[in-house]
């Protein structure tokens, strides 16, 4: 069977090039809410039920949006839907989104946290993330405690780890060696 992302890409770089013409905020606003939707346990099993039709499955998940979604976004969804291709949408919102990022020359970078970083010294920390990967961030903060202090930072596949656990770790296997 085809790979996840080999699936994805050219959903992906379609719907890019449809949203790309109209309202680009809006479109991404609504399908980061069918990312989450669409990665539900219980609506996969719904979906791939031979007793649901394509047009119940896009009711439900319209219905779990909350919001009117535009037009285009809708004729995507139900694209997707029609095609079986329901388990990928979640990839394929993520390719989405590297291709947004790509175009305006802005990456998405995790911070990974030891502990909740107030908003004033995370301006300086992705200040001084920029300088340091050579292009603008869209930083996202996730609190991980098992990294006793520092920050673990993930832009694409590059990763800066400064958090006292990998310094341990290094000392251990200096010692070690």
């Amino acid at each position: 069977m085809a790979d996840t992302a080999t699936i994805a890409r050219p959903y992906a770089e379609a719907l890019y090039q449809v949203a790309r013409r109209g309202d680009l905020a809006t479109w991404s606003r609504q399908l980061d809410g069918l990312a989450l939707i669409a990665g539900d346990g219980g609506l996969q099993q719904f979906a791939a039920s031979p007793k649901s039709t394509p047009a119940q499955v896009f009711d439900v998940i319209s219905a779990a949006a909350g919001e009117t979604l535009a037009q285009g976004v809708q004729n995507f969804l139900r694209t997707v839907i029609d095609n079986g291709r329901l388990s990928v949408l979640p990839a394929v919102i993520a390719q989405f989104h590297e291709l947004v990022n790509a175009a305006s020359g802005v990456s998405d970078a995790t911070i990974y946290s030891a502990f909740p970083i107030e908003a004033a010294d995370l301006g300086a920390v992705v200040a001084a993330l920029e300088k340091r990967f050579g292009r603008k961030l869209q930083a996202s903060v996730k609190i991980e405690p098992e990294l006793i202090g520092g920050i673990r930072v993930v832009v694409g596949d590059e990763v800066l780890d400064t958090s006292v656990k990998a310094r341990l770790e290094r000392m251990k296997v200096a010692l070690a060696a």
